[in-house]
């Protein structure tokens, strides 16, 4: 396996207008606005796509309507992640069909699997996938971590090309940069985006950044700082991206940092802020809190 990714590749939301109806002209204006604003690719079907929530037949509409919006200016990274052995086969197999780059797993939820068993499921599954393979750690919602043993025999598959950490823990992530040792062809991202310039400065080699949807600049420039190794400039940035992180503050749940950031993208006039089911979008008050951070930020951010 040759393709390797790096830069900011924002985990893309699903622009919805109802319960299994995609939000198409939404979805066309959020891709330009991301690729305008110098992203290095876009993850469809992450945890901030809504992915679990949505039904296989809309997962497949986006994965179309997407890739052909993209049309192979930047490179497209879909998610797989199910329950079912099955479905994820499925999936990735629809998704090489439309054109995209790469598929991205986690460990398979609601029954959480041993890392014995865990590593069979990669072995086994990656002989059926069309196309590279991301691994998508993320222990918060799916109970289980790729713990680092796990990754150092599953290093052996050159169709797995990477991780996407989105723990949190900035001590497992140094010990995941040690796989390069291994794999140096390894793409090692990290999902929380205000850690960014700290993981970019282990060696980590870019972020799948939410905040991305909303400010893909932003991100783009931090990113670029860290690679130039400009401290000042750094800090001019992680200070901003800091700001934007109150968005998040906002809500309650898991969902309000998806909320957050449709909420955003609703304000800034570029999709729907409809969310899959069982979750809803912010109310009024809510929103009106969602709106005077990013007051505070656009004029800001305009000259950074």
């Amino acid at each position: 396996m040759t393709v390797r990714f790096s830069g900011i590749i924002p985990p893309l939301v699903t622009p919805l207008l109802g319960r299994d109806d995609l939000d198409c002209v939404g979805l066309e204006r959020l891709i330009h606005h991301v690729i305008d604003g110098g992203v290095h690719g876009i993850f469809l079907l992450g945890t901030t796509g809504e992915a679990p929530s949505l039904s296989y037949r809309l997962r497949r509409e986006f994965i179309d309507r997407a890739t052909k919006i993209v049309a192979n200016r930047i490179p497209v990274l879909v998610g797989i992640t199910d329950t079912s052995f099955v479905e994820s086969v499925q999936l990735a197999n629809h998704a090489a069909a439309a054109g995209a780059d790469a598929v991205v797993l986690s460990t398979p939820y609601y029954f959480p699997a041993g890392q014995t068993e865990l590593t069979g499921y990669l072995q086994n599954l990656v002989s059926e996938l069309p196309l590279p393979l991301v691994l998508y750690n993320m222990p918060s919602l799916t109970k289980v971590w790729f713990e680092i043993e796990t990754l150092e025999k599953l290093a052996a598959i050159p169709q797995i090309i990477g991780v996407k950490d989105s723990s949190g823990d900035m001590g497992y992530f140094e010990k995941l940069l040690q796989l390069k040792k291994i794999r140096p062809d390894w793409s090692i991202m990290i999902g929380p985006e205000a850690k960014l310039p700290a993981a970019m400065h282990l060696g980590g080699d870019g972020g799948v950044a939410g905040g991305a949807n909303v400010f893909p600049q932003l991100f783009v420039k931090c990113y670029e700082a860290c690679v130039s190794c400009d401290p000042a400039r750094i800090n001019e940035l992680q200070i901003a991206i800091d700001a934007f992180q109150q968005v998040y503050d906002v809500g309650k749940y898991a969902s309000k940092y998806i909320k957050a950031t449709k909420c955003c993208l609703s304000i800034l006039g570029i999709c729907d802020d409809f969310m899959a089911e069982p979750f809803h979008r912010f109310l009024p008050p809510e929103r009106a809190k969602v709106e005077s951070v990013l007051k505070s930020l656009l004029s800001p951010l305009t000259s950074i």
